[in-house]
């Protein structure tokens, strides 16, 4: 089921792309950002209450809510350099550099969290790194 909602969130940021290039025009990239958050936030909140899962505020720990905020910092600046980045920039350019997060992902992952490095990945980091280098050369 992971699989599914990954493709879903892979299919919902190509619109995200989209969509932004074509509502930034004329638009502050900060102010722009700052309005798709807003929607973010109302949407999130619906589903924690549509699903009841406020409930489980009480219980999140130290620990996670530093994380979450750490998260969602990074969350904040990512999103500000992407509206910037595609303000300025051609989404055909754009989007391949920030999937470059996939690769610092998968490196991040194996040096913070011990994931498995193994051959496939290297290669399948060295494609996704070379592919990214065709499409904005």
């Amino acid at each position: 089921m992971w699989a599914v909602f990954a493709l879903l969130s892979a299919v919902f940021a190509a619109l995200t792309s989209i969509l932004a290039k074509v509502g930034i025009n004329g638009v502050n990239s900060n102010l722009a950002t700052a309005l798709r958050t807003i929607v973010v936030l109302i949407m999130a909140w619906g589903m924690v209450f549509i699903t009841g899962s406020q409930k489980g505020l009480s219980g999140i720990s130290n620990k996670s809510w530093l994380f979450l905020i750490l998260s969602g910092l990074a969350t904040g600046a990512s999103w500000l350099c992407y509206y910037r980045a595609l303000q300025l920039g051609d989404a055909s350019k754009v989007v391949p550099i920030d999937k470059l997060s996939v690769v610092i992902t998968l490196i991040l992952a194996f040096v913070f969290l011990h994931e498995t490095f193994t051959p496939k990945t290297l290669l399948g980091v060295l494609f996704i790194a070379a592919g990214t280098l065709l499409m904005v050369l």
